[in-house]
C-alpha cells in the first residue's frame, strides 16, 4: 500500500450553489483504478503522478476528525470529485466507511459521486446521516449499454449494475440520481441511447439526471483518450483533431437537438435536470443540535 502525505482533508468550496450545494470537498484517495478512457483527473494541471494507482492519505481520519470537529458549519461535504472513493483498496481499509461515520458523528451531510455499486455496502451509514442531515448520491452513467460501458470505463461495474444499485438507494429513501457526464462526441451521443438512458434511470428510481452534453480534452487526459480511441474506435482520432483541434470544452455537434430530446425525456418521466431544481428537492431545513439543546 502507498501512502500520500496530506496537511488537510476538508477544503471548503464556493461553487456549492452551482454544483450540488456542496459546502466541502475531500477526497480520501489520491487517483483510481477504474481506468476509464475520459477521465479529466489525468489531466497535468492535478499533478497526480501514475494515476492509475489509487494512494492512501497517511492519517487521513485523524486529520478528518479534527477538522470536522472545529467547524460550526455542518453542511454537505462531497466525497469523490476527484477520484471514485469506492476503489478495491476501500473493500480493505474501509476509509469511505469511516469516514461517514465521523461524518455521521458530527452530524454533517454528504454527497457522493461513484460509479461503484460498492456504496451500497454503506446503506446503513447513509440513512443514519440522511436522518439528520442532507444526502445526495450522483452515479456517473454514460451509456445504457452494458458492452459499451466495459469498453469505457473498463474496471467498474457495468451501467446495469449501477441502475440496479440507484434502486436500492432510492427505495431506501436516499436522494440518488446520474451524472451524464461526460458526454463521448461520436460514441455515446446517440438519441435513442439517451432515450434508454432516461428510461432506466426512470425505472430504477432516480430523482435527477444531470449533463453538459460534451467533454474535456486536455494535456494529458487528451493523449490518454486518444490512444484508447486508436485501440478501440479505430480512425476516430482523427475525427476529433479535425473538429476539436487543441479545444478543452468539446460540445458535442448535436448538442441542440440532443439536449432538447433529453430535457423532453426527462420531462415525461418526472425527472429533474436544473442544477437549482436538484439542489432544491434535496436539501432540507437542518437545525443545528446546539440549537435543539438550547430550546
Amino acid at each position: 500500500m502507498e501512502y500520500v502525505k496530506a496537511k488537510t482533508i476538508l477544503s471548503k468550496v464556493k461553487y456549492g450553489d452551482s454544483w450540488y450545494g456542496v459546502d466541502y470537498n475531500m477526497n480520501l484517495y489520491r487517483g483510481c483504478p477504474h481506468g476509464c478512457i475520459y477521465c479529466d483527473s489525468r489531466s497535468n494541471c492535478y499533478h497526480i503522478d501514475n494515476f492509475d494507482v489509487p494512494k492512501l492519505k497517511e492519517n487521513a481520519l485523524l486529520i478528518l476528525e479534527n477538522e470536522l470537529s472545529k467547524k460550526r458549519d455542518h453542511g454537505v461535504v462531497g466525497i469523490g470529485s476527484m477520484s471514485d472513493t469506492y476503489n478495491p483498496l476501500e473493500l480493505k481499509y474501509e476509509q469511505t466507511r469511516k469516514a461517514l461515520k465521523l461524518l455521521s458523528k458530527y452530524n454533517f451531510g454528504v454527497s457522493i459521486d461513484t460509479k461503484s455499486d460498492l456504496i451500497l455496502r454503506d446503506l446503513d451509514l447513509l440513512k443514519e446521516i440522511n436522518s439528520k442531515n442532507n444526502v445526495i448520491i450522483k452515479f456517473t452513467i454514460t451509456t445504457p449499454n452494458d458492452d459499451l460501458s466495459k469498453i469505457i470505463e473498463p474496471n467498474v461495474c457495468v451501467s446495469s449494475k449501477r441502475f440496479e444499485a440507484i434502486k436500492e438507494l432510492s427505495d431506501n429513501g436516499i436522494f440518488t440520481g446520474i451524472m451524464m457526464n461526460p458526454v463521448l462526441p461520436f460514441i455515446t451521443d446517440n438519441i435513442e441511447d439517451i432515450k434508454l438512458l432516461v428510461k432506466k434511470a426512470y425505472e430504477s428510481g432516480a430523482k435527477f439526471i444531470q449533463t453538459y452534453m460534451g467533454m474535456t480534452l486536455r494535456e494529458n487526459q487528451r493523449d490518454y483518450y486518444y490512444e484508447m480511441l486508436d485501440k478501440h474506435f479505430k480512425g476516430l482520432k482523427e475525427k476529433y483533431i479535425k473538429y476539436y483541434g487543441e479545444r478543452y470544452n468539446c460540445a458535442i455537434p448535436n448538442y441542440k437537438e440532443l439536449y432538447k430530446v433529453f430535457t423532453n425525456e426527462c420531462d415525461k418521466y418526472g425527472i429533474l435536470y436544473n442544477m437549482k431544481d436538484i439542489i432544491k428537492a434535496y436539501k432540507k431545513e437542518i437545525k443545528d443540535n446546539e440549537q435543539m439543546t438550547l430550546f
